[in-house]
């Protein structure tokens, strides 16, 4: 698996940077084709944070945590990531035995708004379903998620609604 390590406010120590790749490598026995990895270290006054992005086929797995010492959150989110490891092999292999066939989601788009416009991400679409899109959100532990529908391929927009449902937007031309 190939593990990318970069610090902010702290310089890796090689202690630190074998013990990332001891625990975010045991993570690549899920998978048949090592996904690339990139891991982010930083220290914020008392808290350590480390954050690890994890990019498949079009579906990008992300985990963040945040503890007392730099150890504690690197064991945290190797759990996170792992759980969701498993979360997505089980609802993959669900939905494969539903359909009968098995299209990853792609990247999500995050975008975030003031003033002005402070962030642009870009990604590849691919079309999916509703179904799978929920299970990107859901992954990624974000409110919205926009995608297109495999349906018409129009761009479509899903969010978490207050009740726990969720809700689609589906734009209409004129």
């Amino acid at each position: 698996m190939q593990i990318r390590i970069s610090g902010k406010n702290l310089e890796v120590t090689p202690e630190v940077r074998k013990y990332v790749q001891k625990k975010v490598g045991k993570l690549a026995r899920y998978f048949t084709e090592p996904p690339s990895c990139q891991v982010t270290l930083a220290v914020e006054r008392d808290r350590h944070i480390i954050e690890v992005t994890m990019a498949l086929d079009g579906i990008i797995l992300r985990g963040e945590e945040a503890a007392g010492d730099m150890f504690s959150s690197i064991d945290l989110v190797h759990d996170k990531l792992e759980r969701q490891i498993r979360k997505y092999k089980t609802r993959l292999n669900r939905h494969i035995r539903r359909v009968g066939l098995a299209e990853e989601p792609p990247a999500p788009v995050e975008e975030e708004e003031e003033e002005r416009v402070v962030r642009v991400k870009r990604f590849a679409i691919k079309p999916m379903t509703v179904e799978e899109a929920m299970l990107q959100m859901n992954l990624l532990g974000h409110d919205f998620f926009v995608f297109a529908n495999a349906d018409d391929e129009a761009i479509n927009v899903l969010y978490r609604r207050r009740d726990g449902g969720y809700g689609l937007i589906v734009p209409e031309w004129r």
